[in-house]
């Protein structure tokens, strides 16, 4: 049970990698655009109320948007091509009629029920929010994750199903999203009830941490980070933005309740001398994690992967994420890869984010935000703005320290664990394997199959730039000189994994490998 689980682990994080790698991009355009067009940033820089540069920036936030609009699905159709193990294309074909199937049933059921958002009614104070058209509940990337998994468990029990022959068109990889349906109108429904006890709890939850200052600013940034991740934070963060919770001003002869509220309304305010108090506790510490704390990770992670060709290939990926972090506040490549490289790291990821906001009450530090928290607002809304109604110089004295810290408790913790994010594989690929030529000639699927133990012994198979990945049921039915025989120059065995070394031809005879599989299901 433990190899299986950790062998699902390794898979799902591997799966994760997919719709992680589509992040940066789309959070820069999202990031910079979004801090740039705002109304109230608008009317505090007249120089930016340009036709032309907002035309720019609308167009860049319709196509970052769009991805983060979508990514329940992107995570959905990812993970499940990633777990499936074979017939992948179907695979993602059910994870989006899964998806679908989900949000519908719970929007059927809000209807039917009367608890469906309509008129005026903010969908978002009640957990609700709208997805590809469809009003329902606010699950997030969460959902997404979910239909990913259950769409690969279902995909891998039914995608070789024989089943009558008159209903014989239906079998196979075909039967896969027509069990998705029936399989979702389930999953929804459970959803439908027990997500709505989730979101009341954690407001309630918010309501506790409103009046506990300083404390109150820590639990805030544990539950927020937590819940971000997984898309319920909407849940948790409202009231704090847009209600009394986040506290009561007046501002130009005018009342404002939540301090996001009071903040845009100050922006504009000739009078305001010093920013609202409550964004110290619950805003301004974002700041510290986003431009301070996640480069470190980041630079953690690099610095964890051993030297050589792994870490080189991998300097590319995590300078983006790095600076997309940076300049725009855009995470979520660097939580998930930490969540799925180890839940440690990404809970050790919420208790620093919730300590920065306890740096940020104690500093006063009041700089506010719209899209995010990155270099971008940071000059916007904290330096462009004075430090008489900021402090954010204390950003860049208290940021370096807290930098320091985030690396080494990191580097640390990733050693430790033998945590593998990204680039820190089981093995080291060095560059005189690139080089391999192996002795491979086409048309031994079969013989690379019997070497494997046979198709009845193979529970997965899949591969990297030079070896052939394959889990077992047992390990001492692989016979090494069959292998040997097909070209491969090794096969190391650890456990149930198997790793066969073919070299970079090892992507054609995995290709072929599939092929034949796919030849003797039919």
């Amino acid at each position: 049970m433990k190899d299986k689980l950790l062998g699902f682990g390794q898979q799902l994080g591997k799966a994760i990698l997919l719709p992680v790698a589509i992040l940066p991009v789309a959070g820069l355009l999202l990031g910079i655009s979004a801090a740039l067009s705002g109304e109230a940033v608008i009317e505090t820089y007249p120089i930016l109320d340009n036709t032309i540069l907002q035309a720019i920036l609308e167009i860049m936030n319709a196509a970052g948007s769009g991805v983060f609009d979508a990514l329940p699905l992107i995570f959905a159709v990812g993970i499940a091509t990633g777990l499936s193990k074979g017939d992948k294309g179907a695979a993602a074909l059910a994870s989006v009629v899964g998806y679908f199937v989900l949000i519908i049933t719970v929007n059927a059921l809000l209807s039917v029920t009367g608890n469906l958002a309509t008129g005026d009614v903010d969908p978002r104070t009640l957990g609700q929010g709208s997805q590809f058209g469809v009003m329902t509940l606010q699950m997030g990337v969460f959902g997404g994750i979910l239909t990913g998994i259950i769409t690969g468990m279902v995909h891998n029990r039914f995608y070789k199903i024989k089943l009558p022959e008159f209903l014989a068109f239906f079998g196979g990889s075909r039967f896969v999203p027509i069990m998705n349906t029936f399989v979702f109108l389930i999953v929804g429904t459970v959803m439908y009830f027990v997500w709505p006890l989730i979101g009341n709890a954690i407001a309630n939850f918010g309501e506790l941490a409103a009046g506990l200052g300083t404390l109150g600013a820590f639990l805030y940034g544990l539950l927020l980070r937590t819940l971000y991740l997984f898309g319920l934070h909407h849940v948790f963060y409202l009231p704090f933005w847009t209600t009394a919770v986040g506290g009561t001003a007046e501002v130009g002869g005018q009342v404002y309740e939540g301090f996001q509220t009071i903040f845009l309304a100050q922006l504009s305010d000739p009078e305001t001398t010093k920013f609202f108090g409550n964004i110290a506790l619950f805003n301004s510490g974002r700041y510290f994690h986003f431009m301070f704390g996640m480069v470190a990770v980041v630079f953690a992670m690099y610095k964890t992967i051993p030297k050589g060709s792994k870490r080189k290939a991998t300097a590319g990926f995590l300078l983006s994420i790095g600076l997309t972090s940076f300049i725009t506040g855009v995470t979520e490549p660097i939580s998930f890869a930490l969540l799925f490289a180890s839940p440690i790291l990404f809970i050790t990821e919420a208790i620093l984010f919730a300590f920065s906001f306890v740096v940020a009450s104690l500093a006063n530090i009041t700089i506010g935000s719209t899209f995010s928290a990155g270099f971008v607002e940071f000059l916007l809304f904290g330096v462009f703005q004075g430090n008489d109604k900021t402090n954010f110089i204390w950003v860049l004295i208290l940021g370096i320290p807290i930098a320091i810290l985030y690396y080494f408790v990191f580097k640390a913790l990733i050693l430790k664990l033998n945590a593998k994010t990204p680039g820190r594989d089981d093995e080291e690929i060095t560059e005189e394997e690139k080089q391999l030529s192996a002795n491979y000639e086409g048309g031994q699927s079969a013989a690379i199959i019997e070497g494997l133990g046979g198709l009845g012994n193979i529970t997965d198979i899949d591969n990297c730039a030079t070896r052939l990945r394959v889990s077992v049921n047992k390990a001492d039915k692989i016979n090494t000189d069959i292998l040997k025989q097909t070209g491969a120059m090794n096969t190391v065995v650890r456990g149930k994994n198997i790793q066969v070394i073919y070299g970079p031809k090892v992507n054609n005879i995995r290709t072929e490998i599939d092929e034949y599989i796919e030849s003797i299901n039919k």
